[in-house]
């Protein structure tokens, strides 16, 4: 059964042709649906998920606002509220990015809303809080007469309590959304959305100290170094969790996807620290920028690289799952042609624009749907979970009718039975 005429080459000057109106029949013309129990279980554990989501973001929110209670006190409200529309500036820049890496699965607004907040409001709560005991810890120890260094702040407990409050939000995502959570792509958006939150309140912090110590002059080289030089080196550190925790999900042993975890998390502390170290290790603006282009464009050239290596990763495993549902025929070859390319997906959004009524949304869902259906495919495959994956499967295929009776009505005019 085919919604497009497989004769027809799916290219992104010309716009899939709509089959003729038979080509859509009922559900009982294509493959029976798998009958693997009631799918209320599956609807169950969504809700679940969402107010886990909900009420975590409700939390967030709270934390959120003591954050900005402290940076006020400590900083004023109109460095502040100054500082915050500035750090807005590579923080869009940021978002823009994960949301690119993301068009192709995308993942659940309420879950990135998460991500964020975890980020700006708890990961920079646990790294104030842990920073304050160590400061007790010391003054205490030494009757007030030491405090930590800036080397050992910088170098040792930035990186290891910003990376682990940072992966302990991504980690939490997994968790929750286990069953959407399909590799490390999904990782890797997860952990520069949380990345992302931490450098947006980090920003108000040294953009706010900088502009009270040394004015506008500090400020804007401040924003500089952090929002034009830098504004995706948490990013980078923390996408490293993020991937890590992508591949050991799809791990069939425990104890390999432990294993797999904490290299990433370890590579995440190893790029912090080195970020944070080679203010050490060289001398004056030149130092500076010389290991800059030396060391850090080359590490950021290299993660540009292997994310255009995995979204490419994304585009073959969907050809590949959605050719399996074709050979049983719920595709034809061109639908899956049209499925797995972003020149076909384009190709697909301008002929559904022409239909009357809902086509783009229609075609929106269609899309969403068969993407998904490819992951759920792929967890199937590589043993995750136990009857989770099924009840998916069968509630993806049943939406994958109802999106080509919808688009069938959208181009005949009419929904056909």
């Amino acid at each position: 059964m085919t919604l497009f005429d497989p004769r027809h080459s799916v290219s992104a000057a010309a716009a899939p042709a709509p089959a003729a109106a038979p080509a859509v029949g009922p559900a009982a013309a294509l493959p029976p649906l798998p009958t693997l129990g009631a799918p209320g279980r599956r609807q169950t554990g969504s809700t679940a998920s969402l107010v886990l989501l909900i009420v975590g973001i409700i939390v967030l929110a709270f934390v959120f606002l003591a954050v900005l209670g402290y940076l006020v006190l400590g900083l004023g409200p109109v460095a502040v509220v100054i500082c915050a529309i500035i750090a807005l500036v590579p923080l869009s820049v940021v978002i823009t990015a994960v949301t690119v890496i993301d068009r192709w699965e995308p993942e659940p607004r309420p879950a990135l809303w998460f991500a964020f907040l975890w980020g700006a409001a708890a990961s920079v709560a646990i790294a104030l809080i842990v920073d304050l005991g160590v400061q007790v810890i010391v003054a205490t120890a030494s009757d007030g007469q030491a405090t930590t260094s800036d080397l050992w702040s910088s170098v040792i407990q930035a990186p290891v309590v910003e990376e682990g409050a940072k992966a302990a939000g991504v980690l939490l995502l997994v968790i929750i959304f286990r069953r959407q959570f399909d590799g490390p792509v999904d990782g890797l958006v997860y952990g520069a959305t949380v990345a992302a939150g931490f450098a947006f309140t980090e920003n108000i912090l040294y953009f706010g100290q900088s502009l009270i110590e040394s004015g506008g002059v500090g400020l804007g080289f401040t924003f500089v170094l952090r929002g034009i030089m830098s504004p995706f080196a948490h990013v980078m550190f923390t996408a490293c969790t993020g991937v890590a925790l992508g591949f050991a999900v799809r791990q069939r042993h425990w104890f390999a996807a432990v294993a797999v975890f904490l290299l990433g998390l370890l590579l995440a502390m190893g790029l912090h620290a080195l970020w944070n170290g080679s203010t050490f290790l060289v001398e004056g603006l030149d130092g500076f920028f010389l290991l800059y282009f030396v060391v850090q464009v080359p590490l950021f050239v290299l993660a540009v690289v292997f994310v255009v290596l995995l979204r490419r990763s994304e585009r073959r495993l969907t050809h590949a799952r959605l050719s399996e549902y074709a050979a049983a025929g719920w595709f034809s070859p061109a639908e899956v042609e049209m499925l797995s390319t972003g020149a076909g997906r384009r190709a697909a959004r301008r002929w559904a624009r022409t239909l009357p009524g809902n086509g783009e949304p229609a075609m929106r869902a269609f899309t969403r749907d068969a993407t998904r259906l490819a992951f759920v495919r792929q967890r199937m495959l590589s043993g995750r979970a136990s009857t989770a994956p099924r009840h998916d499967e069968a509630a993806l295929l049943e939406s994958l009718l109802a999106d080509r009776l919808a688009l069938a009505g959208a181009a005949g005019g009419h929904p056909l039975t």
